[in-house]
């Protein structure tokens, strides 16, 4: 065998003769060789013989490692070294692969060999090469501009620029190996445990190998299809679903790559993702691109691409290019056939969700996913075949029974096992639009089924309705068959038979033309329509719907239209005789005895007991009232016609929560108006109470009519109310011996004596009188009760007491003050009533504020509500339009005076001890007799408080104790001061 038919002198002098004739030629392969030793290729050594033994095998390739005394032995099958492939090796710039489908390119990848070793070498069945530094350091040195250069790098030489021939075999079964005697502080253990980490990736990555042993462990790769293979390892077998394609780059694609590369003009794309033994995919969380070995492109898809994308010359980075562009393009496209080989409920897990890109390799490829997978075949749909996720629909509910009903309902439907939770992020991901309760109704909205049809479809929703609240609103909507054999949309106003009833309810409506009363078809009543707000058609769910109430409201303007009502009221009375009443029922029309139809609330029973108390002109034709028809009246009981609305006693109506007065109600406006203005923050009230046709009451009949209120529990506890309005009308309109009862009272009522005359003997008893409104105490309500008081306290021709006008004018006052009275709306009046008794004229009269100017003024002129602490004078001055008699003292005290402090006046400290008052600490003027000057002359007077505060008495204990009581501020126990300054002992207060 030829030592040197590689050629290895020939490339050396080559080499060293463009170190010579340019030393700078030796620095640049030196830093060129040591950038991809310490850079690029520094961590691929596997990895880059892995692919020099995939190029040279083609297919069914053995790669095997081992170590030999120090020497890291790499062998592999397939084409043995050749001359070109040695000259590729010592090149940094050249590559002896050219053909497409070889995985190397740049004839640069054994630099990575560097990183271990100084004197690797190459044997073949062909022959052998070696690379040695210290034999290149030595060549180097012989030349003058090189030995330069190497003193300046420390000795460090491009290793992989001369080689030279060297004999040898490679082991038996293989075709060549690489032999690389480890550097010293290479650990030899690490190494190999690093290569077994790459191993089963590295034969998912290279078809053309098989089978890659490290040491004394192996890998093989099975082939189970062409979409299926198992890599089995030393302690697990991984499975893998693969998807390949390949095509042919436009002259466009590859116009910006080097002259090499375009060589290159076959693409290939691989997608694959592992699988667990039950067939379902193991979606990646992340991953590097591999081209078609691992790069440093990061990614986020859920399967490994293994593209042959243009890479920088260090394998680690794709090569910005529009090759790049077109493969990745091309791989996106082939992702949904991966997606597709998946069995139908493990496809969603492929499906890239919503993230951050971890490149722009990532960025491109995943939108460029998520577009052909919004746009390709690959969901199963419920009607066969497969959609792509831009036309279909999902249900939101995994129901397999409502996906059978709608599948040719709504197009493009995907199958129930999509509708699943774990299904529903990868969905969203690709804007599947999903069907909701809303659209479920929409979608079913205007069809035409059996009822049996429908049925099922209830049947379907009613565990989504169960939990889901707002599905359940949603079906409300739902459409339902009736009975009538129409469809119309919406439960909640629908009626569910209910055979059970005697008479059936459908039945007895069915010869009604009610509009709008919906009845469901029996084959389709389920329970779901009852629980979406359907009713049972049983009476009170009859007289619960809508339709019927409005068919009622409008009977008597339909038998005035000459329709025949009767069959209606006769439906509805048998209704009503077996469930409650409704609040309605009072507009069903009946016949009266007049021959016409008037609303059952305006009919009386022909032997009511209201006819006796009524007045005849209120009752028959064109009046409030009439009486029902007496032939109609034989047919039903009389509870029944009440429990309509006809009226046998006086009716009671309740309205809760009003917001503004009833006008059915005679003088509701005052009534309301009075009650806000006393109580406006407690205002509209919780409820209103009223009782009807008191206004229609005949005025002699009011004692019996009182007799019978009270007699009724109802209208009892209407007249009992707080503040009601029953209570407040009759006192005011109802007539008592020709006079409203609140012109009266009690005649055991004493205090009223004088002002108010006894009620007449009437059948009353003091309870009837009482709650009619006969008054038992002085009360004042409102402005009127006010004004008939003045009037009744200055009518001469009334013997009133001293001391029930003084409690009628505080009274007044009181009224005044709490704003139940406003004195602008009551004419003052021309006569008022004295402290005297007597009754003087207004121009003549003052309202006492000052209690010492009634030593000096006549009582008959005097009007006052008790002492100035018991009225507040100035509210009633207003009231009575009166000055004050404060606002008249214009005196001046006449006679000398001494002058003291009240604690050094006798026995003033020891009365205000024994009372438990405090001793005034002002000065007060003591007279023996104390008089004042008034226009009309002189007077005398037993003390005086002049206008500014000072304070005068005579040395009495009747005028002392009164000074003393006013200073002190204590002027409700003036007499008690008077008697203790007479006699200052506490047996003086026991008597």
């Amino acid at each position: 065998m030829n030592d040197d038919h590689f050629g290895a002198a020939a490339l050396r002098r080559a080499v060293l003769q463009s170190w010579e004739a340019s030393p700078t030629r030796f620095r640049e392969d030196a830093n060129a060789e040591e950038d991809l030793r310490l850079g690029g290729y520094r961590d691929r050594l596997l990895v880059e013989l892995a692919q020099n033994a995939a190029d040279a095998a083609g297919s069914g390739g053995v790669l095997r490692v081992r170590l030999v005394d120090r020497e890291l032995r790499v062998a592999n099958t397939g084409a043995p070294l050749t001359a070109e492939g040695v000259a590729a090796l010592a090149s940094l710039r050249a590559s002896a692969k050219r053909e497409t489908g070889t995985v190397g390119r740049f004839g640069v990848g054994f630099a990575a060999v560097l990183a271990v070793s100084d004197e690797p070498r190459v044997v073949s069945t062909s022959g052998g090469v070696v690379f040695s530094a210290e034999r290149t350091r030595e060549e180097a040195a012989k030349l003058p501009g090189p030995a330069e250069q190497l003193a300046q790098r420390g000795g460090e030489v491009p290793v992989l620029r001369l080689p030279w021939a060297i004999p040898g075999e490679p082991p038996e079964g293989f075709d060549t190996e690489v032999r690389l005697p480890l550097r010293p502080d290479v650990d030899a253990e690490a190494l190999l445990a690093s290569f077994t980490d790459q191993a089963a990736d590295l034969l998912l990555a290279l078809p053309a190998l098989t089978e890659i042993r490290i040491g004394e462990q192996t890998w093989r790769r099975e082939d189970l299809d062409a979409d299926r293979l198992v890599v089995h390892g030393p302690t697990r077998s991984d499975r893998w679903l693969v998807h390949r394609a390949s095509g042919m780059l436009s002259e466009a694609a590859l116009a910006g790559l080097g002259v090499e590369a375009r060589h290159a003009t076959q693409w290939r794309v691989c997608w694959a993702v592992p699988m667990d033994e039950d067939g379902a995919p193991i979606p990646l969380a992340e991953d590097v691109l591999h081209a078609p070995t691992p790069t440093e492109e990061r990614l986020s898809l859920p399967a490994r691409l293994l593209a042959s994308v243009p890479v920088e010359p260090d394998r680690r980075r794709v090569a910005a290019s529009a090759a790049t562009d077109a493969v990745l393009t091309f791989a996106a496209e082939c992702y949904p056939s991966l997606v597709a080989k998946l069995a139908a409920e493990h496809r969603t897990a492929l499906v890239p969700l919503p993230g951050f890109p971890r490149s722009n390799v990532d960025e491109k490829l995943r939108q460029g996913v998520h577009d052909r997978l919004r746009v390709s075949a690959w969901l199963p749909a419920a009607a066969g075949g497969v959609v792509a996720p831009l036309e279909s629909r999902v249900l939101d509910y995994a129901s397999p029974e409502l996906v059978e009903l709608l599948r040719d309902v709504v197009p493009h439907l995907l199958t129930a096992e999509l509708a699943d939770a774990r299904h529903r992020r990868s969905l969203y991901a690709l804007e599947v639009r999903r069907l909701g309760a809303a659209e479920i109704v929409e979608a079913v909205t205007g069809l035409q089924r059996p009822p049996s049809w429908w049925y099922r479809l209830y049947d379907a929703l009613l565990p989504v309705a169960a939990g889901d609240p707002m599905a359940h609103e949603e079906f409300t909507a739902l459409p339902v068959p009736l009975a009538d054999g129409r469809t119309v949309s919406g439960v909640r106003d629908v009626l569910l038979s209910h055979r059970d009833a005697d008479p059936d309810p459908a039945t007895l409506l069915s010869t009604l033309d009610i509009s709008g009363l919906r009845i469901a078809h029996p084959e389709a009543t389920h329970p779901l329509l009852e629980k979406l707000g359907a009713h049972p058609a049983g009476p009170a769910e009859l007289l619960d719907a809508p339709s019927l109430a409005e068919a009622v409201r409008s009977s008597v303007s339909d038998a005035r239209a000459g329709v025949d009502v009767e069959p209606l009221a006769t439906a509805v009375l048998r209704l009503v005789d077996s469930a409650q009443p409704r609040d309605w029922l009072g507009a069903l029309a009946l016949p009266d005895a007049d021959g016409d139809y008037r609303r059952a609330d305006e009919l009386l029973l022909p032997d009511a007991v209201l006819l006796e108390v009524l007045d005849p002109e209120y009752i028959g034709e064109d009046a409030p009232l009439g009486v029902l028809d007496e032939d109609f009246a034989s047919r039903w009981s009389p509870d029944l016609l009440r429990s309509v609305g006809v009226l046998d006693t006086f009716a009671v109506h309740v309205t809760e929560d009003p917001v503004e007065p009833d006008e059915d109600f005679p003088e509701i406006h005052q009534w309301w108006a009075e009650r806000e203005a006393a109580r406006p923050d407690d205002w509209p009230p919780a409820r209103f109470v009223g009782i009807r046709d008191l206004d229609l009451v005949a005025d002699d009949a009011w004692p019996a009519a009182i007799r019978l209120l009270v007699g009724q529990p109802e209208t009892l506890r209407a007249l009992r109310e707080p503040d009601g309005y029953p209570a407040w009308w009759i006192s005011r309109y109802a007539l008592l011996a020709g006079h409203p009862p609140r012109h009266w009272r009690l005649p055991e009522a004493a205090e009223l004596a004088g002002l108010y005359d006894p009620v007449p003997d009437l059948g009353l008893d003091d309870e009837q009188l009482r709650i009619a409104g006969v008054r038992t105490e002085l009360a004042i309500e409102d402005a009127d009760d006010a004004a008939d008081l003045l009037d009744r306290l200055g009518d001469p021709d009334r013997a009133v007491h001293a001391g029930t006008a003084l409690r009628a004018h505080r009274a007044l006052a009181d009224a005044v003050v709490s704003g139940v009275v406003d004195p602008a709306e009551i004419n003052p009046p021309d006569m008022v009533r004295s402290v005297s008794g007597a009754v003087v004229s207004t121009g003549r009269a003052v309202v006492l504020d000052d209690p010492w100017m009634l030593g000096v003024l006549e009582a008959p002129l005097v009007i006052a509500g008790g002492s100035p602490d018991e009225f507040d004078a100035e509210a009633l001055a207003e009231l009575l339009d009166l000055p004050l008699t404060s606002e008249e003292n214009t005196m001046q005290v006449v006679t000398p005076g001494r002058t003291q402090n009240w604690p050094e006046v006798g026995r003033v400290p020891a009365a205000c001890e024994l009372l438990g008052i405090a001793v005034p600490q002002g000065e007060v003027t003591l007279h023996d007799v104390l008089r004042v000057r008034a226009s009309s002359g002189e007077q005398r007077v037993h003390w005086w408080v002049e206008s500014t505060g000072r304070v005068h008495a005579e040395r009495t204990p009747d005028g002392l104790g009164r000074a003393l009581a006013w200073a002190a501020g204590a002027w409700p126990h003036r007499f008690a001061l008077t008697a203790l300054l007479a006699d200052p002992e506490a047996t003086t207060l026991l008597r």
